[in-house]
């Protein structure tokens, strides 16, 4: 199920591939993905064409990773990447491997999610009472 905020970034991400501009080699992309980073201070950018990725994930340092030549990677703002590309397979194994640098917490729900996605919260601990 797309909503409307999906629907106008699939409409920015293909105006974007199909435009002759020096930082987008042109092509169609037949398969997007979204991911959507929860958490403060959770930044992405993308560097080199789209070919290097970098994370701000609360480390101590930014976890990079290089995108491979059939993806294509945009920041459509600073927590919100878009994985394009020709081949489902691997765009979306892409995507699983960036989700996989800060899978999202049962208890909070920070991390990297598809923009789909629902994390059902497990309840924390309750006010335990010692018995004395």
């Amino acid at each position: 199920m797309l909503l409307k905020e999906h629907k106008m970034y699939i409409k920015v991400i293909n105006f974007i591939l199909r435009a002759n501009s020096r930082c987008v080699i042109k092509m169609e992309a037949k398969c997007l993905r979204f991911l959507k980073m929860a958490g403060l201070g959770f930044k992405a950018r993308t560097e080199q064409e789209g070919r290097l990725l970098f994370l701000k994930l609360g480390y101590c340092h930014e976890v990079e990773l290089s995108v491979p030549p059939a993806v294509r990677v945009f920041c459509l703002k600073n927590n919100v990447i878009c994985c394009a590309g020709l081949d489902k397979g691997r765009v979306h194994q892409f995507a699983s491997a960036v989700r996989s640098c800060k899978p999202p917490d049962v208890y909070k729900g920070k991390g990297i999610l598809y923009i789909d996605e629902v994390v059902n919260l497990k309840p924390g601990k309750k006010g335990q009472h010692r018995k004395q």
